[in-house]
């Protein structure tokens, strides 16, 4: 079995997984730190070096290649369900949980947060919201398709059961 957690970034994929997967008993894989530990190279300086196109087939094999694990949680990327016919291979191989949080949400998450991220290094608050708002809007449609939909704002254990819940029903 495998759990897939989708949504944006902030949205805490990797955090709740991590927990999922160790109330599970099962494995925990970020697919974004899988890449940066392959390729020796952190997601920003990947997309410096070799732009979001590269990025985007590595993350799909990346995605790909999951298919050989077993009782695995797996945290994928914000842009990962969203190109190619990932969101089908993701709904193929597992049971696919959006990890559903409102910009404002997000933008909160993100003033917290020290990681960098690519897509909104360098830019204003302002510049921020509005590619926040303009990425959610266009990814919601292929988010909206997983299996099921919880909200990521919820308090962390009633967030961790709520999850427990759809990834084992």
């Amino acid at each position: 079995m495998r759990v897939y957690l989708l949504g944006y970034m902030y949205s805490g994929k990797s955090t709740l997984g991590r927990l999922l997967a160790s109330r599970l008993g099962y494995t925990f894989m970020d697919t974004d730190q899988a890449i940066e530990e392959k390729y020796r190279l952190t997601i920003p300086l990947f997309f410096s070096r070799y732009g979001e196109a590269a990025f985007r087939i590595v993350e799909r094999q990346m995605l790909q290649s999951t298919a050989a694990l077993d009782d695995t949680v797996i945290a994928l990327g914000g842009g990962t369900p969203c190109n190619d016919d990932n969101i089908a291979f993701i709904k193929d191989h597992g049971v696919a949980i959006y990890m559903e949080m409102s910009v404002e949400e997000i933008m909160v998450r993100a003033m917290r947060s020290r990681k960098q991220r690519p897509l909104l290094t360098h830019l204003s608050t302002e510049e921020r919201h509005r590619i926040v708002e303009s990425q959610l809007r266009e990814r919601e449609a292929y988010y909206r398709q997983a299996h099921h939909t919880v909200h990521a704002a919820l308090p962390q254990e009633q967030l961790l059961e709520k999850l427990v819940q759809l990834a084992t029903s």
